[in-house]
């Protein structure tokens, strides 16, 4: 059988667990599977047990595709992971986790972990600069991610205004007009200080940037770049000068956050932006033709090396301080 190309394709195709042991190979090593702990490449096959072993006598010496990558440690088959990836990668304003948990047969619970280790694969972290010489213009814009104060629980709006000085979470993000890519994250607050240096660690010097008339991008064309503003209060084109295609990523952020998942903590927020990101950074265009296949291979090619354990999400990790 061919490799799926559609939801229907994929479902038929990894209900067979052979077929899911195949791809997750085939992908994870395109050149012939690797001893993840010591890179040994001549492993032998334990076909029994769908599992591999290093001819070295080392911890650890056998090995599932599993581990290494977000699904590690994971009860649950590739059966149930990979199609859930592609059901998260392809979903334009993504899927809840008691939407997945009713096509998969697993818990709410389950469902929501599930989906927070594919959001972790789906994060980009380039640390090529935007703009420059490679890119173009690019669009600067901060907005205001959460419920309206008045309809939040006490508890809640004080706790939020404890942790941030602020009763929503505040969204940082740059667009490059040329390669069509996004970048945002979440920052404290909206100081010139914290904008500016983001913007220097992001964008290349020398490049033209876009933004409001925000006081705190003042001073932009001190720090080497080229820098035009257009006035939210009298227009919001002005020819070439606007931040309108950032803010249609706003746009399809806030639609997400809103009308699927509903009700998410500042404590999660970045990694529903990694997810946002990888959707809009890899949507199919004409000089971009790529499609649900494709966006899969790409999270499945992203899968190793990282990590994302339920005391981590849960804030219960010591390294981690939740809101």
């Amino acid at each position: 059988m061919k490799d799926p190309k559609t939801l229907q394709d994929a479902i038929v195709y990894f209900s067979d667990a052979d077929h899911c042991l195949e791809y997750m190979a085939a992908h994870r090593w395109p050149n012939g599977v690797v001893c993840p702990t010591c890179g040994r490449k001549d492993v032998t096959f334990l076909r029994t047990q769908r599992k591999w072993q290093c001819k070295s006598a080392h911890a650890k010496r056998q090995f599932t595709a599993k581990v290494g990558t977000v699904f590690e440690d994971s009860p649950l088959g590739l059966e149930k992971w990979l199609p859930a990836v592609w059901m998260i990668c392809n979903a334009k304003n993504g899927i809840s986790s008691y939407e997945l948990a009713r096509a998969l047969g697993v818990t709410q619970k389950s469902a929501w972990f599930m989906l927070h280790r594919i959001r972790t694969a789906m994060r980009n972290g380039s640390l090529l600069k935007m703009g420059g010489s490679q890119g173009g213009p690019v669009e600067v814009d901060e907005t205001f991610v959460g419920p309206r104060p008045d309809r939040m629980h006490r508890e809640r709006r004080l706790r939020m205004k404890a942790a941030t000085g602020n009763q929503k979470a505040i969204v940082m993000g740059m667009l490059d007009r040329e390669t069509r890519q996004v970048r945002a994250h979440v920052i404290p607050n909206v100081k010139r200080e914290t904008l500016q240096n983001a913007i220097l660690n992001q964008v290349e010097g020398g490049s033209v940037v876009y933004t409001d008339r925000y006081a705190a991008y003042d001073n932009l064309a001190a720090k080497r770049f080229v820098h035009e503003t257009v006035n939210h209060v009298e227009e919001y084109v002005r020819g070439q000068v606007h931040t309108q295609g950032i803010e249609n990523f706003w746009s399809l952020l806030k639609r997400t956050l809103r009308g699927t998942y509903v009700a998410v903590e500042p404590f999660h927020l970045d990694r529903y932006l990694d997810e946002q990101m990888f959707r809009f950074n890899n949507r199919a265009a004409k000089d971009n033709p790529l499609n649900d296949a494709d966006r899969f291979a790409a999270v499945l090619m992203n899968l190793a090396g990282k990590r994302l354990t339920y005391a981590e999400l849960t804030g219960k990790d010591d390294r981690t301080i939740p809101f």
